[in-house]
């Protein structure tokens, strides 16, 4: 995700946000003004935001003070102007107590705020530090408005006031939220990093004038539909500025693919990628830790795969291990030349690329719009949207916040950087509801009849899926190194080994299920549904868009470029047949294409599921555990690991 969501407590960690956070997550001198030290640090002074501004008597874009920062996160939530508002009290000749309560918000709480860190995507903060000074500008625009969006979201959809017994009643704040943004411009690394900190303040007022508290648990709960929402709106803002497109790049292999700027080079990312690289080089150790742990009796402490929410906690677990001491900041302009100097040196990308990487990635933008239509069809985008997120979720049980998340990736894969009206992901959303959804919440519960909290499931089934099976837990020898396959114990870890270099099994991402159940329903609603006339845009948008190397057959030598290849019996799609779609972008070849691509991810995933099957009856069946075989080719490479891929993500830690 590219938006992050942290609790601030007064206190301590208000402290910290204080000497280090709104000074470019430098080191605050001691006894130095605010002001001042933003100056030496060479960042911009924060700024206020938001539409519940005019109550405090604040105004937009207004400098953010210390003693303001100070009344309203430090003090357990008091108003901005506290200290005059009781210095003016007190000379009229009120009471100490009755002044002190004039000044506060409300109840005093000990989580005053919470800090949203928003950054864009590798490609644009690349362009971004390595661009002109009209490029630079122009992002952090951008930037800038994707931000105020997505706060003016959190204010209509996602912040309520709960007051009453237990909380039962449930208000927006009708009057906006407050919140203080300052700008960051390098990683813990000195990388180029663009993000801003967005301290949200819990206090709002409800319609009686009365201050109260923003439920946190709904801001946390919606962070990654927030973060979609920013991705979306940060690359069309770009995009549209700067007559650029998007592409899908897979960054680990089998998770859903990010939406980068098109013609950036990879390696430029890796270039910004030092961080990512120590985190993979943790986790791979922390992960033979997890499979290799043994409780007192002997037995597995956990299992002996890894799985996807097992592998996501090793990962924060890595982040916080690696995490490097802060710098000493340094201006802007410093850190752009220094950025230009070492990425021309050390990343292995030609200068006149890196000097001109606008230009190149406009010329990927011309070739993107001229292949690929930009249509949403909001029918077959509900389809996708609800297929999705039903595999995606545990038990298939889902919110509308989950929906809501998948239709803003999904716009963002079929747009390609385009501007799309306001409101079109909430119409997908309730066209998934009405048409493939069905209400399975608790009616009693109070709850459960707010719209936010209704649980849904599909009104399909997807019995043809294999099944996600946990494999047996068995009882292996500590010292033996973790099976490759739970019906092969293998032989012992060298003691020369270093954990990336042999092989850890993990349990298949869901996400690849979930790409197969949205081609099996939209391939099975195609046939028994009636709108035979419509042209489907969004499947061939995404023919049109798959790579090549994934459909095709393997490259052929340069020396035998004059022959045409030889297709096997069901073995690729038909490259002659994948060009002309992309030519004519006809609803018939792209649905006749999708049908065959479904049959050949049908049977691969029948196979793997059958042997999966085979493997753990085996396993069940063994006699000897402690017998030690060694292990086979093809079990390898049926429990091949997910490597990680050139570019791990963005810089974590910050």
């Amino acid at each position: 995700m590219t938006a992050d969501i942290r609790v601030i407590k007064a206190g301590q960690m208000y402290r910290y946000y204080l000497r280090q956070t709104v000074v470019g997550d430098g080191l605050r001198p001691a006894r130095t003004p605010l002001r001042e030290a933003q100056e030496q640090a060479g960042v911009p002074a924060g700024r206020w935001m938001g539409r519940g501004l005019a109550v405090l008597g604040l105004a937009p874009g207004e400098e953010v003070t210390e003693a303001q920062l100070r009344n309203l996160f430090g003090e357990r939530g008091r108003h901005p102007y506290a200290d005059r508002i009781e210095a003016d009290l007190l000379a009229q000749g009120a009471s100490p107590k009755k002044a002190f309560k004039a000044g506060a918000l409300g109840r005093q709480v000990m989580v005053t705020g919470v800090d949203f860190v928003f950054r864009p995507q590798p490609t644009i903060y690349l362009l971004w530090a390595l661009g002109d000074e009209e490029t630079r500008q122009v992002i952090e625009a951008a930037h800038e408005r994707a931000i105020e969006r997505v706060l003016e979201w959190i204010e209509d959809e996602v912040a309520v006031i709960r007051y009453g017994k237990d909380g039962v009643y449930r208000v927006r704040p009708p009057g906006g939220l407050v919140a203080a943004r300052f700008r960051h411009y390098e990683a813990r690394s000195g990388m180029p990093l663009l993000h801003d900190h967005l301290l949200l303040s819990v206090k709002g007022q409800r319609l009686d004038g009365k201050w109260g508290s923003i439920h946190t648990l709904a801001l946390h709960e919606n962070t990654v539909a927030a973060s979609a929402l920013y991705n979306e709106l940060v690359a069309a803002e770009v995009c549209e500025a700067l007559g650029l497109a998007t592409e899908p790049r897979t960054v680990t292999p089998g998770r859903r693919p990010v939406m980068e700027i098109a013609g950036v080079p990879h390696e430029l990312i890796r270039w910004t990628s030092r961080r990512s690289d120590q985190i993979a080089a943790c986790l791979a150790e922390l992960e033979y830790e997890y499979v290799t742990a043994v409780k007192d009796d002997g037995t597995l402490k956990f299992l002996p795969v890894v799985s996807e929410t097992a592998r996501a906690k090793l990962n924060q677990i890595a982040a916080r291990k690696t995490r490097p001491p802060k710098q000493k900041t340094r201006p802007l302009a410093q850190l752009r030349v220094w950025w230009k100097t070492s990425a021309i040196l050390t990343s292995g990308v030609a200068t006149d690329v890196i000097t001109s990487l606008l230009e190149y990635a406009r010329a990927a933008a011309v070739a993107i719009r001229a292949r690929v239509a930009t249509v949403v069809d909001v029918a077959l985008a509900a389809v996708d949207v609800a297929a999705t997120v039903f595999v995606m979720n545990d038990g298939g049980r889902f919110h509308r916040r989950h929906l809501l998340a998948e239709a803003r990736r999904h716009l963002a894969l079929v747009l390609r950087g385009r501007r799309r009206e306001r409101g079109l992901d909430d119409r997908i959303v309730a066209t998934a509801i009405s048409t493939h959804c069905l209400d399975i919440s608790e009616p009693k519960t109070t709850i459960g009849l707010l719209s936010d909290y209704r649980l849904y499931t599909a009104r399909w089934s997807l019995s043809d899926l294999p099944d996600r099976r946990r494999p047996p837990t068995p009882a292996p020898d500590p010292d033996r190194q973790p099976p490759a396959d739970p019906g092969d114990p293998t032989a012992p870890r060298a003691s020369d080994q270093d954990a990336g270099e042999w092989e850890i099994p993990r349990i298949p991402l869901q996400y690849e299920r979930a790409v197969l159940a949205s081609a099996v329903v939209r391939e099975k609603l195609r046939t028994a549904t009636a709108v035979r006339g419509r042209a489907y845009d969004v499947v061939t948008h995404q023919q049109a868009a798959m790579p090549e190397q994934l459909l095709g057959p393997a490259a052929a030598d340069p020396e035998d470029e004059d022959q045409e290849p030889e297709a096997g019996p069901r073995e690729a799609i038909d490259m002659t047949a994948l060009r002309a779609l992309r030519e004519s972008r006809t609803d018939v070849e792209a649905l006749d294409l999708t049908a065959e691509r479904l049959r050949h991810l049908q049977d691969a995933f029948t196979k793997a599921a059958g042997d999966s099957r085979t493997r753990a009856t085996r396993y069940a069946e063994q006699d000897d555990a402690d017998a030690v075989r060694p292990m086979r080719r093809d079990d390898q490479q049926a429990h091949r690991p997910q490597e990680p891929g050139p570019h791990r993500g963005r810089e974590a830690g910050h």
